[in-house]
């Protein structure tokens, strides 16, 4: 507030609409919005949507958060909220200025669920297809939902199918718990083996069948309405789905640990499909074809179900965000 012959000045009213626009803008925390929100009405008012007579537009300063935390928000066509109880009586559900009041309150809150404090955990529900399978079902993608190396006094792993050139690539699709997770981790844990090695009196040695390179595409399904998630009938080729972020390729070890591939930053999963894409093979199996071979991953994130939703079209033509404030409880 500025003060000039004893009076408080509200320096929103003092700089203008544009000037303080823009200072609004710089703010890219949440509990920044929030604060300045709570300094006075007309603050709070100016962070909800600005008076432009006849209509009422949105400032939409949480929406632009949003957006620099995560650039996915941007594929969000609208965003609603869905409530138990309809509007009380005398309510004002018309015009553009409970629009844009609607709006900053979806945003805020997603806000506070982008940058929540919460412990990641693995989010992946169950699997949706393998680029190839060596021996099914012994050596099938579900393997790679448990963490152990042994089950049943068994290895423990998938394996794809042997390839003479090593530059093949491979990928493991899964779906995740919810249709909105903000994933920050991927880990891969490559496979172990043993192969004999006839340079040396067919002396057992250890063998990692890892890949060279692993990249991640995160998005949702083209028949996501229709897809029978259960089914044999599982797509897994790239026309059949819109990848809404592909993470840089980061290069695996050859160890037979848990290996952690941070993302550059938060990525927002629209869609609740991650891809794990295995570039290059580095190691031969006693046929003298090239494998890979993986024996646990993980996506390590948070859902934002039940609080939030999303709801696309078979076309991607529309993506809607929606809220539902009652599900808190």
């Amino acid at each position: 507030m500025a003060v000039e012959d004893g009076r408080g000045w509200d320096f929103l009213n003092w700089l203008g609409h544009d000037t303080s626009a823009c200072i609004f803008h710089r703010l890219d925390d949440p509990a920044d919005l929030a604060r300045a929100a709570a300094v006075s009405r007309s603050w709070r008012q100016f962070g909800t949507l600005r008076p432009d007579p006849p209509n009422f537009i949105a400032n939409e300063f949480c929406k632009s958060v949003c957006l620099r935390i995560c650039p996915e928000v941007a594929r969000f066509t609208s965003a609603v909220e869905v409530s138990k109880s309809p509007p009380g009586p005398g309510a004002d559900t018309s015009g553009s200025s409970h629009d844009a009041e609607r709006c900053h309150r979806i945003y805020s809150n997603l806000c506070g669920a982008l940058v929540s404090s919460k412990p990641s955990v693995n989010c992946i529900l169950d699997c949706i297809g393998a680029s190839s399978t060596d021996r099914f079902p012994a050596e099938r993608m579900e393997n790679t939902l448990d963490p152990r190396e042994m089950v049943d006094y068994r290895p423990s792993y998938w394996s794809s199918g042997g390839q003479n050139d090593p530059d093949v690539p491979e990928s493991l699709t899964y779906r995740l718990h919810s249709d909105l997770c903000i994933v920050d981790e991927i880990k891969v844990r490559p496979y172990q083996g043993n192969i004999s090695d006839c340079s040396v009196f067919l002396l057992r040695r250890a063998a990692y069948f890892s890949s060279k390179m692993v990249r991640f595409r995160f998005g949702h399904s083209k028949l996501y309405a229709g897809l029978d998630w259960g089914s044999n009938q599982r797509v897994i080729a790239d026309e059949n789905y819109v990848w809404t972020y592909t993470s840089p390729d980061f290069p695996m070890r050859q160890e037979n640990v848990l290996q952690s591939f941070k993302l550059p930053r938060p990525v927002l999963c629209i869609g609740g499909v991650v891809k794990i894409e295995l570039l290059g093979r580095t190691q031969k199996a006693i046929d003298d074809m090239y494998y890979i071979c993986v024996c646990h991953a993980q996506v390590m994130g948070r859902s934002l179900s039940p609080v939030f939703m999303v709801d696309i079209s078979d076309s991607a033509d529309y993506t809607i965000l929606k809220y539902l404030p009652s599900a808190r409880n």
